[in-house]
């Protein structure tokens, strides 16, 4: 997994401007060269392996189980209090 990390940051990374030659304007590609273009970027993806599909599965699912625990119990303290102003309110 770290391997992977580390060859996505280095593609991700920008090249220096000092690197680059100036823009020159693009030409047009044939059809042909644009999808032999796509078929050579499409084989450099690299896809997670079944394990780690389900273990970020996994992790989020119990992520939302806690954020829904917590949403819920922060509504029903909130609705708890201000029930409670309503009757002292309702009182006086």
């Amino acid at each position: 997994m770290k391997n992977r990390a580390a060859k996505t940051a280095a593609a991700m990374a920008p090249a220096s401007a000092l690197a680059q030659p100036a823009a020159a304007p693009k030409k047009r590609t044939s059809p042909a060269q644009f999808f032999r273009e796509v078929r050579a970027e499409a084989r450099k993806i690299t896809w997670t392996s079944r394990k780690e599909t389900w273990i970020t599965s996994v992790m989020v699912a119990i992520m939302v189980v806690m954020a829904s625990a917590f949403l819920f119990g922060a509504d029903a303290l909130i609705g708890f209090l201000v029930g409670l102003v309503l009757k002292f309110a309702k009182a006086g």
